[in-house]
Formats: structure tokens, sequence, C-alpha cells
């Protein structure tokens, strides 16, 4: 009988992501049994505490079915016969029930909050770790709102049912089949009056629960996607200003919320059915078996006390049922986030074992590109057949219009994407046999857009060498051409800075790169010019910095302003992915080739 009245709420439908509206549009379906076995995982690392809950839930169940028949037992025993000394002694057993058994459930409660506590920072953290393992690939492909929602939405709602639902499924069951022990054991034709009631029940919840897994699958979907755009917005605030674009942002989060509300709307509004529909069979339930119960008692089939007894019993058999139904749409909602949060853990992690086992101590900074190519989609190649040496301290400088693949290459060259064909070497060494770590560590990076965290300078500075001394921070700002506006902020080196450096400006920001990077003390220099938007003086110093940086350094300089290279020792024209020329400032203006015509236009077409 048991196992007959469980069916509905063990439903093993896998639901798809698809639009509610258009229930025909099918994606593969999700693996839900599979997400569950893994959530057990992690809560299984705490089984002590697991099992304690688990007898406090026997306990507070025994409890709660041991309340009504002891009131049941008053009115037949001491009620009818008048027995106030009988009366009295009950009142005290049933106040102590009760009061064990709120004591059971603040327990059960307790250690429960203590185990998914503990299971959702482990989740966490394990999540927080494998995006610092991902590829920058992926980050390139996903918006950052959106992967921010898997940290904290995704593991939110997965902690809120942890915290409840676990020990409510465990306690609804428990108390369904102590229940339905006991009716049995008073009265078998009420109690299969009572159980008439669950086909009703498993009808209802399969047409219910049918759609509501596809809806909290869409709702988060929705949320997690406008999440992304909020915080893509709010991250270019100033750029929707200045083109005045606040009507048509305000339209587009308009549409985005509307999908969510309205994916919200109808997950909430099926799930809500279940209540009403509890409710609706539960007072007919209590309906027939005040009825029937009546006339029992009039021919002395059945006592008063059973009567009473059967109603309050008939209630807790239906709220088991009435619970597990609303829990199964929490477990729903819950499952659809770690699915999302399991995606994650899931993704192919940048292989920085097995064959990339080289270590490199030193670098003499000698990088030699053989014949690559490499293409971020299937189809034609962002760069191809690209071949070059750089020795030893030279300057190599990349120019070429927008989407040439200057970018493409510097990502190649810093292992953020490997190449599709071809091969880099770095002091004879093939980059993808070396580690991702001891590669970067002697490389460093000053980017067209500077990024600093939110902390002292003293601490941005020191991100290039943690080990680093106050003195050799100092140093490296004062080779930088930082030290002097350092020193006149309000608390000089320990001025706080807010995330990425709001209360500087765009110049002193760049400046506070390169002496990151100073500090770093790489072999090999990547550079993406950002002087384009700052004035005169500042970008002076920023180009005596980056001379005082790329000094005995190989340095590789993306190209913004023709006369930030004509000292290169190499120039590498680009076009479409490929090399159309290389030499020094001079032979390519003797040529009268592209970079003549790039020089003669004023830098006109130049990325």
């Amino acid at each position: 009988m048991f196992k007959e009245l469980s069916k509905p709420f063990r439903y093993k439908r896998t639901y798809p992501n698809v639009n509610p509206v258009l229930p025909a549009q099918k994606a593969k379906a999700k693996n839900w049994k599979n997400t569950l076995r893994r959530l057990w995982r992690y809560l299984a690392e705490h089984k002590l505490k697991l099992y304690l809950v688990l007898f406090m839930v026997i306990a507070s169940s025994v409890f709660g079915l041991l309340g009504p028949y002891l009131i049941g037992k008053a009115v037949d025993d001491y009620i009818v016969t008048k027995d106030n000394q009988g009366i009295v002694t009950l009142i005290i057993w049933l106040a102590l029930v009760y009061l064990f058994q709120s004591l059971a459930i603040f327990l059960q409660n307790y250690w429960m909050i203590t185990v998914s506590q503990k299971t959702v920072f482990t989740l966490r953290t394990d999540l927080f770790h494998q995006l610092h393992h991902l590829p920058i690939s992926y980050f390139d492909q996903r918006q950052h709102g959106e992967v921010m929602s898997r940290v904290t939405n995704d593991i939110e709602n997965i902690s809120t049912t942890l915290n409840s639902s676990f020990i409510q499924i465990i306690s609804s069951l428990l108390t369904l089949i102590g229940t339905l022990g006991v009716m049995l054991w008073l009265s078998p034709i009420l109690t299969f009056l009572t159980i008439m009631i669950v086909p009703l029940m498993f009808f209802g919840l399969k047409w219910i629960t049918k759609r509501t897994g596809v809806l909290f699958k869409e709702q988060q979907k929705n949320l997690g996607e406008m999440n992304g755009f909020i915080e893509e917005t709010i991250s270019g605030q100033k750029v929707v200003k200045m083109f005045s674009q606040e009507d048509q942002v305000i339209a587009d989060f308009r549409e985005k919320n509307e999908k969510l509300r309205d994916s919200g709307f109808w997950a909430q509004a099926f799930s809500g059915f279940i209540p009403k529909l509890m409710n609706v069979l539960n007072n007919a339930s209590f309906a027939v078996i005040a009825g029937v119960g009546g006339l029992l008692a009039l021919k002395g089939i059945i006592t008063v006390g059973v009567i009473i007894v059967f109603t309050e019993y008939s209630r807790q058999f239906t709220r088991p049922l009435n619970d597990l139904a609303n829990q199964f749409n929490t477990l729903l909602s819950a499952v659809a986030g770690a699915e999302r949060v399991f995606e994650v853990l899931d993704e192919e992690k940048e292989l920085d074992e097995g064959e990339s086992d080289l270590k490199m101590n030193e670098v003499k900074g000698k990088v030699e590109f053989r014949d690559v190519s490499f293409s971020y989609e299937k189809g034609g190649d962002t760069v191809s057949n690209i071949s070059f040496t750089a020795l030893p301290g030279e300057m190599v400088a990349l120019v070429g219009p927008t989407g040439a693949g200057k970018s493409t290459i510097m990502n190649l060259l810093s292992r953020f994407y490997d190449a599709t064909q071809g091969a880099i070497f770095i002091d004879g060494h093939d980059i993808t046999k070396v580690k991702r770590a001891s590669l970067r560590r002697h490389m460093a990076f000053v980017l067209q857009d500077s990024f600093l965290f939110e902390g002292t300078i003293r601490e941005n500075i020191r991100y290039g060498r943690l080990a680093a001394t106050d003195l050799e921070i100092e140093e490296a700002a004062k080779k930088a051409n930082a030290h002097s506006f350092i020193t006149k902020t309000k608390d000089g080196y320990d001025t706080v800075l807010k995330q990425d450096g709001s209360g500087i400006s765009q110049g002193q920001k760049q400046l506070l790169s390169i002496a990151r990077a100073i500090l770093a003390n790489p072999a090999i220099l990547i550079l993406d010019e950002a002087t384009s938007s700052i004035d005169t003086v500042t970008e002076l110093k920023i180009q005596e910095a980056l001379q005082v940086l790329m000094e005995g350094r190989t340095s590789f300089v993306i190209a913004h302003r023709l006369n930030t290279i004509q000292k290169a020792d190499q120039i590498i024209v680009l076009e479409q992915g490929q090399i159309i020329e290389r030499g020094n400032h001079e032979e390519l203006l003797d040529r009268k080739g592209f970079y003549y015509q790039l020089a003669s236009s004023g830098n006109r077409g130049l990325g």
C-alpha cells in the first residue's frame, strides 16, 4: 500500500528546457536522478549528523502520532466516565509529549541547518575553485552575470531547499506510514474511506508536476539571463549614458523582466494548485469520516473517541501528502539550480597536468611561431600560417586593422587558447608541453583596459609578486612613474581603491598596472597600449614607464599608434589573420606597402 501511495512523489520524468508557452519545442532532457545522486555525495560527508537528524525526525513523528491518540483515549476513558484525576494525568502526559516533540523538532532543524550550510559551503567552494580552473574561452562565451547567478542564486536555492525540504520529506513519509498503521488498527473501514482520496491526488499531482519542472527550469534560466544583462548594463553605464541609450536599455530590461515574470508566474501558479487541491480533498475526507463514523458509533462498532482520533489522523494522513507535493516542487526548483551548478563543475578544465608537465624555471625570452593557425569557431581561421621569431630582448610590434588577429596571437602565446595547427616555442620548448602556471609566471601583461581589484594601492601592485616587500613595491612604483601621484593620495600606498580602481584616472590605473608588471619582473612582456584617451602629460609618463619596463625583455606590443613602435626591432603587419609585411619602421616605409598607407593616413584603419 505504501509503495502505491508514494509513487506520485518519486516521479522521475525529466523536463526539457523549453519555452513554457510553446511546449512542443523540446531540448535534450537532463538527468535529474544523477543530479540528486551527486547532491547526496556532498550530504554524505556529514553522515553522523544526518543520522541524528533522522533519529529526531522519527522521534518527533512518533510524538506527533501519540498526541491525537491520547486525546481520543481521554474522551473514551476519562471524559465520558467523568474521571477528573485521569484527565489531569493525561494533560500532564500530553504536555510532556508535545514538549519532547518540540525539542526533537528544534534539534532536527538545528542539526540539519548545520549540515546544509556545510554542504553548500563545500559546493560553493568547489564551484569557485572550478571557475578559476576554466579556460578563458568559457568566460568569453558567457555573460559574467549569468555565471555569477550560478554561484549566488542557484547555490542559495539549494541551501534553502536543504534547510527545509530534506527534513520535511522524511517527516512526511514517516508520518504517512505511522498514521496509516494506526488508522488500520483503529478502523479498517474508515481507513479505506480515507485512502480513497489517494487516486485523486495521484492524477492531480501527475498533471501538475508534469508542467512545473520545465517551468522552474525556465525560471532559473531567465533569472540567469536577467542577472547577466544587469551586470553588463551596470558595467557599461557610462557608454549607455554617452549614447543616450537609457530608454533602449530599459526596454530590453523590461522584455527580460517580463520573461522572468511570466515563467515565474506559471511555475508558481501551477505549483500553487497543489495546496488548494489538497485542502479540497482533505475537507471532503473529513466530511466522509465524520458522517460514516457517526453512523458506526451509533451502531456501537466504534467509539466517539475513535472518531475524534480518526478526524485528526485523516488530516495527518493528507497533510504529509500535501507537504510532499509542495516539497516536490521546491525540490524541482533546487534540482534545476543544482544542474546548472554541476554543469559548471563538469566543464573541462584548463589542462595543467599530463603532457603539460614541464616547468620553466628560467626563460631567456626567445619566442618562435611556426605555421600557427587558429579559429575560435569552426570554419575559417582567425589567424593562419603565422610564422616569426622574436629574439631575447627584442621589441615586436603587431600592426593591422581591427580583427586582423593581433590579440589572438597574444592569446595563443599566453595559452589562453591553444593553436589548432602549428606550434609556438619559448626558448625551444613547445608551450603546449609547459605548465600554464609556469609559462605565465614568466610573462606580464599591460592591457588596454587595466583592471584593479578592490583594496589598497600597495595590494594591487603586490599582485604582480605576492612575496614582494614594501620597499620593492615602492621601487616598482617609482620606475613606473606612479610614486609621485601615489604619495599625493590621502593614505599613500595604503589608499583603498574601489572595485576596478574607480576614484583614480585611467592614466593612473595604467601606471599602477605597469608598476605591477615591473614588480613581476617577467622575461616576456605583452603590451596592449591604452594611451588614446589619456592626456599628453600622463601619456609621456606612461611611455617612459614602458621603456623602463621593456628594457632587457622580449616585448610584444599591439600598436594603436605608430609613433609608439617606431623603435621596434621588427613590426609585423597583419590583415585578415595573415602576415602581409614585416620589418622595422624604415624598411616598411621604404616598401610603400600597407604599413606605408597606414602611416600616411595618420593611423586610420589601425585597430
